[in-house]
């Protein structure tokens, strides 16, 4: 299924599929915001720390099959596939944008 996605979180989606943390990060904003697991994240240099160990690692791959607007978030949800305990895991991203990045990300599965 193809969705359209605003353009930084179909561009992080992409370097997500490619573990590429450096274009993953060129999609925040430079305070963004990341809560993930009850962890916060702020900043691209904590979001480093965050996609280095926990993504990368165990080859986390989110695939998002829905997406809707609420509020002013864009809910993506999907399946993350990897080398983790219980993959694939349903997953929903809540991105809030801002200036063609992104703003926040709070991830819960």
């Amino acid at each position: 299924m193809s969705l359209d996605l605003p353009p930084p979180i179909a561009a992080y989606v992409a370097a997500n599929a490619r573990l590429d943390v450096e274009a993953m990060l060129q999609t925040f904003a430079p305070d963004a915001i990341f809560r993930d697991n009850g962890a916060v994240f702020q900043g691209r240099s904590e979001i480093r720390g965050l996609l280095e160990k926990e993504v990368v690692p165990v080859r986390a791959i989110f695939t998002p099959d829905s997406l809707r607007r609420q509020g002013g978030e864009v809910v993506v949800e999907g399946p993350a596939h990897g080398d983790f305990p219980g993959s694939p895991i349903r997953f929903t991203y809540r991105f809030t944008l801002e200036s063609d990045a992104i703003k926040t990300l709070e991830v819960t599965a």
